[in-house]
């Protein structure tokens, strides 16, 4: 039933292609924070797994009925976060039906968005995401699960989800800076082989949000 239902809820998605989204949020953080981050991700997908999304990311409000038209969503920045009643209910009923939302921590959201996933989701306890996991398998393997893209202090970097009926609905990355990693590479200055590992993880994650 939960199949049928997300087929209804993202066929516009599927009719055009897939469709990507930043997701904005209320609270005074920069939920705008790395531009070039899902533009480059896309191209990259486009080039090494055989996916056709549209380079040109569009934002989406966690509120709003358009959220439904994007298989996966990805939120970042580095500050506070404030979800409404109104939010919340639209951004769990879009996991819960077959949306997915990736959220990396760009250093110094953390406190915040623990808040507002524990009023997202009551019943459920955020779970760290283990290295055998599907989502480090493929389409490039990564053994040792989420990489480390930008040193901070000296954390390892941590894979974080919300399982909803065995999927994986919510992930969130801290510690690591993956976004960072997408973004056009005189950004940040990354050497090619911290870049590229950054864009093959977001390419997993991509996959299986797409797949799952």
């Amino acid at each position: 039933m939960k199949k049928l239902l997300y087929i209804f809820l993202f066929f516009p998605a599927l009719l055009m292609g897939q469709e990507i989204a930043v997701l904005k949020y209320s609270g005074g953080g920069d939920w705008y924070g790395n531009p070039t981050s899902l533009p480059n991700l896309a191209k990259f997908c486009n080039q090494n797994i055989s996916t056709k999304i549209n380079p040109k990311t569009a934002t989406v409000e966690v509120g709003s009925a358009d959220l439904f038209s994007y298989p996966f969503v990805h939120m970042t920045g580095h500050g506070n976060v404030v979800f409404s009643d109104n939010d919340i209910i639209n951004l769990r009923n879009y996991l819960t039906s077959g949306g997915f939302l990736h959220i990396d921590d760009n250093y110094g959201m953390d406190k915040y968005v623990r808040r507002e996933i524990k009023r997202l989701f009551p019943d459920k306890e955020l779970a760290l995401v283990p290295s055998s996991h599907e989502i480090f398998k493929g389409p490039f393997p990564f053994a040792q699960g989420l990489p480390k893209i930008h040193e901070h202090d000296n954390k390892a970097p941590q894979a974080w989800g919300i399982f909803s009926d065995g999927r994986l609905v919510l992930l969130y990355t801290l510690e690591t800076d993956l976004g960072d990693g997408w973004e056009d590479m005189e950004v940040h200055n990354d050497p090619v082989d911290v870049r590229t590992k950054a864009l093959k993880m977001g390419a997993n994650i991509l996959n299986y949000a797409f797949k799952n």
